[in-house]
């Protein structure tokens, strides 16, 4: 890349110039600002350097770049601007680029390699609710993440830890069996997920009445919930499931079953997958033999009444149970379980948990207990914390029942989308079934961009109606730029065939500039494990191309160079813009 023999050829001219060592870290290269572009293509900050060379800024930066010319001959000339050498790189050298790449259909992108594989885990799912908006972010976020990891040739595995056991699945189970009459989903005319979720909320509601009459009767708040007949049967039903009572698993896998079913119509209409499904039910007989292994090495320690603890106060932690004193298991044991099973599995390099920063103590915690244990890969967890996704009106709460359901969502947002391409004419010459096809995309990429643009680490707000806006930093402005410039190739009506030119005009140069950065953008984007890298970046193409497109003539271009030359410059974006948003999940219309 041009910007590291830059940063290579000017640490060999400082050293050379005043006689000194300096480490390639102390200089950034980076793009120059637009305002002074006229002096050159990157910007070299020499600030830094005026303790070595005891010159003014000017006259370091002229030494530097007098230094630079003679050295490189991808140079053609500099300006400097106080402490900023701009470099201007000969025009041949991006025409180079151009010719070297603008039929490349998967330019930037490697193949993945053999090498152990970085395991991603997320969705991680409780089988007693639907998908909602929390779990779209997460969804989108790992799979995401998975794809531009495995764009810059690392070898992947997307794992999914489905909670399928626990109180809170119990709670879903026994309202159903108190309260469901015998209720499917295809009698009650509901996605399972649904069902199931509803009778969660059910489960809460007369739990809140029953703890108010207790309270009524005199009783008080402590008193009434260790009364409660509702949370002792669920309590009742965790333990017999623990001890693999027929009629309770009977239950529960019926109830599982539907959830299930729901999930994969969710995931399918969402446009994630996973490479293997662990469940909690499976890994947390491991988690409690882990549990055993810390009692004996005098790692855990068992309190009076049967629980276990791991004491964490000397780390800057606390306390820690790991099994409560009935015996039944807590998150924690599970994932124990889980990571060891994925260790057995895989021999990850790198095992990433994408779970909401509310989280960030358990994965603290797990971390610590496997190195404690002497697991030597429990170095290998990272876990991706995002920020919490929130509706303009405020925050979401399952036992309320007030989250956004995730399918209910992405059919709102495929509403809006039909509703704002119609009044802006967009689909005159289709017919229904491709009109329909280009709702679904504008409307699952409105939202798939929106939420992906936003730093995971950062919390957001997400608004529907702003993110399906065909102008701003948003998918469907970036989608309607792709099938604009498909239809500038469609009209050109040949094979674009590259011919040289002898100068760009400062809008090609521009343009593709910000093209050959691509390969740059994934590698930064996945080793930040950011998505919010490539989205806004995809937002500048598209926007630098429409600039471009405004400028300059395509095919009306009298110069046949010149004409072939901006085919080309419009094929590498087209490239550009679609393997970029398919990174995203999201897809791309031909036309629009």
């Amino acid at each position: 890349m041009i910007e590291q023999i830059l940063v290579t050829k000017a640490v060999e001219a400082v050293n050379q110039l005043f006689n000194t060592q300096v480490e390639p870290n102390l200089l950034a290269v980076q793009r120059t600002i637009p305002a002074y572009r006229n002096q050159g293509d990157f910007s070299l900050v020499v600030f830094p350097l005026l303790k070595i060379s005891r010159k003014s800024p000017e006259e370091t930066a002229n030494m530097i770049g007098n230094a630079l010319l003679d050295s490189m001959p991808e140079t053609v000339s500099f300006g400097v601007f106080k402490g900023y050498l701009n470099i201007r790189i000969k025009t041949e050298y991006w025409i180079q680029i151009l010719a070297d790449n603008y039929d490349t259909q998967l330019f930037g992108i490697k193949q993945p390699d053999q090498s152990n594989p970085v395991v991603v885990e997320y969705s991680s799912p409780n089988t007693n609710k639907p998908l909602h908006l929390g779990h779209i972010r997460n969804n989108l976020l790992g799979y995401s993440v998975s794809q531009l990891l495995k764009a810059t040739g690392n070898n992947v595995v997307k794992v999914n830890l489905v909670n399928d056991r626990g109180i809170h699945i119990c709670k879903s189970m026994l309202a159903w069996k108190l309260f469901g009459n015998g209720e499917t989903p295809q009698s009650g005319g509901k996605k399972g997920d649904k069902l199931v979720g509803d009778f969660y909320v059910l489960f809460n509601k007369k739990y809140k009445e029953e703890l108010a009459e207790l309270k009524a009767n005199g009783l008080s708040e402590e008193e009434a919930t260790a009364k409660s007949v509702l949370m002792l049967q669920a309590r009742e039903m965790l333990l017999k499931w623990e001890a693999r009572d027929q009629e309770t698993l009977g239950l529960w896998n019926r109830m599982n079953s539907w959830v299930y079913e729901g999930f994969d119509i969710t995931y399918r209409r969402l446009g994630v997958d996973f490479d293997k499904i662990y469940y909690e039910s499976q890994t947390y007989l491991l988690g409690k033999k882990i549990v055993e292994e810390g009692l004996e090495k005098g790692v855990l320690t068992k309190k009076a009444d049967g629980s276990v603890w791991i004491d964490l106060t000397a780390e800057g932690l606390d306390e820690k149970l790991l099994l409560r004193s009935d015996g039944t298991s807590v998150y924690m044991t599970q994932d124990l379980g889980t990571a060891q099973l994925r260790s057995d599995d895989f021999a990850p390099q790198k095992l990433i948990y994408v779970v909401g920063n509310e989280q960030n103590y358990h994965f603290d915690v797990l971390k610590l207990i496997l190195q404690k244990l002497g697991r030597p890969w429990a170095d290998s967890i990272f876990h991706l914390s995002y920020g919490m996704v929130e509706l303009p009106e405020g925050k979401m709460k399952s036992r309320e029942g007030t989250v956004v359901d995730a399918d209910d969502l992405m059919d709102e947002m495929i509403a809006t989308a039909r509703a704002m391409t119609e009044e802006l004419g967009k689909i005159e010459d289709f017919n229904s079934s491709e009109a329909e096809s280009l709702y679904n995309m504008v409307g699952l990429g409105a939202l798939k961009y929106f939420i992906l643009k936003v730093d995971p680490k950062k919390n957001m707000t997400f608004n529907p109606r702003e993110s399906i806006d065909f102008n701003g930093n948003t998918g469907p402005f970036i989608q309607y730029t792709h099938a604009r410039i498909k239809s500038v190739l469609r009209k050109a009506g040949e094979d674009v065939a590259f011919q040289n030119v002898a100068e760009l005009h400062s809008k090609e140069t521009d343009l593709l500039i910000l093209l050959y950065q691509f390969p740059q953008v994934l590698q930064q984007a996945a080793s930040d494990l950011s998505p919010s890298t490539l989205a806004n970046y995809l937002f500048d193409v598209a926007r630098e191309y429409n600039q471009f497109y405004h400028e300059l003539t395509i095919l009306k271009e009298e110069n046949p160079a010149k004409r072939a030359l901006r085919l080309a410059l419009s094929q590498l974006t087209s490239s550009v813009i679609k393997n970029g948003m398919k990174l995203l999940g999201i897809d791309v219309p031909e036309k629009m």
